[in-house]
């Protein structure tokens, strides 16, 4: 079963899953784009290989869909360090090793905020390229639910649950290998986004269940803020607190975040 834990830079990494009850509201804090307007204006920066530009390209489509977000995805090139690029998302795919996770986010907020400055995406093909990982309900699963944590969403359950959404961590493996649940985004995402970003929302509950019966809620604290953090510059490091295994480094003007995936390749 499948672990995903975030990393203000996010990870997914294999040990054991933890059982945990489902996330009501699943802000990754209070970390978002900072902004005076919505939507919010992002590119992202498609690095991929071929295996995995179409998993891209839907979770970029599915993301899209939300009314606070206007996203454009683009191509490029990068190397496996997959350095992050100011005022976007940067989406990688490698080898980077048995090292336990699949997929890895990173956030970097600007200095003195919990606005998000840049933020990046890593694959990891290691585990990709076994039989177990290696299905298209799992990767979409998975590349959907990494570019979600760069708009500063958390986990709407970590239980192992199917909710539906690739914001859980249901595992589209082993016997639900052929499942296309949480392979995109549901409704409980969408009311998430409005309540992090859409001032109309602020003081309101947004109420959904999911097509597997699941119940989500959340209260919008959406604002506008006095200015745009893709506009910031710095660079640094720096994980979420909390109950996950989180890096913390500072340095310059940008913190960077990282939160982790867990998860078990045994089934």
């Amino acid at each position: 079963m499948l672990r995903r834990t975030l990393v203000v830079a996010g990870a997914i990494a294999l040990f054991g899953v933890f059982a945990s009850a489902a996330m009501a509201n699943h802000a990754w804090g209070t970390y978002h784009w900072g902004r005076t307007a919505n939507p919010v204006p992002l590119t992202v920066i498609d690095t991929t290989s071929s295996a995995w530009t179409s998993y891209v390209v839907t979770a970029v489509a599915d993301w899209d869909s939300s009314t606070v977000l206007g996203l454009t995805k683009t191509t490029g090139t990068a190397n496996k360090r997959c350095a992050a690029v100011s005022g976007k998302i940067q989406v990688c795919n490698s080898t980077y090793g048995n090292n336990g996770w699949l997929g890895l986010a990173s956030i970097w907020t600007a200095s003195g905020t919990t606005h998000i400055a840049q933020a990046t995406t890593k694959l990891n093909d290691t585990y990709f390229n076994t039989s177990t990982y290696n299905n298209p309900n799992e990767k979409a699963h998975v590349a959907c639910q990494e570019i979600g944590h760069d708009f500063g969403l958390n986990h709407q359950d970590e239980s192992g649950a199917d909710f539906n959404t690739c914001m859980d961590y249901f595992s589209n493996t082993g016997t639900n290998a052929s499942s296309t649940d949480g392979t995109h985004p549901n409704k409980g995402d969408s009311d998430q986004l409005l309540c992090i970003y859409d001032p109309n929302t602020s003081g309101r509950t947004l109420n959904s269940t999911s097509t597997t019966g699941r119940a989500h809620a959340c209260t919008g604290t959406g604002h506008v803020d006095t200015s745009n953090s893709w506009s910031k510059t710095g660079a640094g490091l720096v994980a979420r607190p909390g109950s996950e295994n989180v890096l913390v480094t500072h340095s310059g003007r940008i913190t960077k975040i990282t939160i982790v995936r867990y998860a078990n390749p045994i089934h």
